[in-house]
């Protein structure tokens, strides 16, 4: 086994264990609460999830940091230099109102900050996506594995997806901004989960992705998936390897967008 295959491995099994900990959704567990903005949920689950990403990581590769969207960055006495980023439930108030469009995140980075390895375990749509740093996308589904290729170039009818902040100040910006986004695209759709809204660029459903003020937890996984399927990938530099980043005020400036090649010129952002 390869070490790009290895990383890969581990980023499969701890996404599973996420996964597997969101299909025992029940409504009378979810304990929902707020993470200081209205509309930001966290869940038992979201946190359960985190655990059980972390267990796998953590059992499979000691000597590696990980950063969770619910428990921060881990960094072991003697780091590795590898760090593993993991959003354990990307899409909670889909996943609270039982919307499908919810996954659990794992993506890692090398010690020079390049992303190397992303999977988007989503159970409520029987869909896994992963993709190894060179070595292509992929979208396993049904018992078949079938190679991304990101959206088909020049087609009709040409569909955004976007997001919006919580937080109403900033949302008022991706607001206005808004318009000169979806310049030439036939419609937009906002699925809440920037997770699967970059994996559904590399799979053709979407044809491009922008959305202002990600976490790198948001983007780590789905990005490299967009990137490996050809499409071009726009999204925010590391504050450092072992840190993580963007910092907050970075985030809230930038854009993470995907598209395929020919429409990369619409993002002038």
């Amino acid at each position: 086994m390869t070490a790009a295959d290895e990383l890969l491995a581990v980023a499969r099994a701890a996404a599973a264990a996420g996964a597997e900990v969101l299909v025992g959704r029940t409504a009378d567990a979810l304990a929902p609460s707020n993470k200081g903005a209205a509309g930001d949920w966290v869940t038992a689950f979201d946190v359960a999830a985190e655990d059980a990403v972390r267990g796998v990581i953590t059992a499979a590769r000691p000597g590696d940091s990980i950063t969770g969207e619910e428990h921060g960055t881990t960094r072991p006495a003697d780091p590795s230099g590898y760090r593993w980023s993991i959003d354990p439930l990307d899409g909670t108030t889909n996943f609270i109102r039982n919307i499908v469009y919810y996954a659990t995140s794992v993506a890692v980075a090398g010690p020079d900050g390049t992303w190397l390895a992303g999977v988007v375990h989503a159970p409520a749509l029987g869909r896994i996506y992963h993709a190894v740093r060179g070595e292509g996308a992929w979208l396993e589904e049904g018992g078949r594995l079938t190679r991304l290729e990101g959206p088909v170039p020049g087609r009709t009818g040409q569909i955004l997806a976007t997001g919006f902040s919580y937080d109403p100040a900033v949302r008022s910006q991706q607001a206005a901004a808004f318009a000169e986004l979806a310049e030439g695209f036939a419609d937009v759709r906002r699925l809440g989960s920037a997770a699967l809204d970059l994996c559904m660029v590399a799979d053709g459903t979407h044809d491009a992705y922008g959305e202002r003020g990600l976490n790198e937890h948001d983007f780590a996984a789905g990005a490299l998936i967009a990137e490996e399927a050809g499409c071009w990938v726009r999204r925010p530099r590391l504050a450092s390897p072992l840190d993580g980043g963007p910092s907050d005020q970075e985030r809230l400036d930038a854009w993470t967008c995907a598209a395929g090649l020919e429409l990369s010129g619409r993002f002038p952002l």
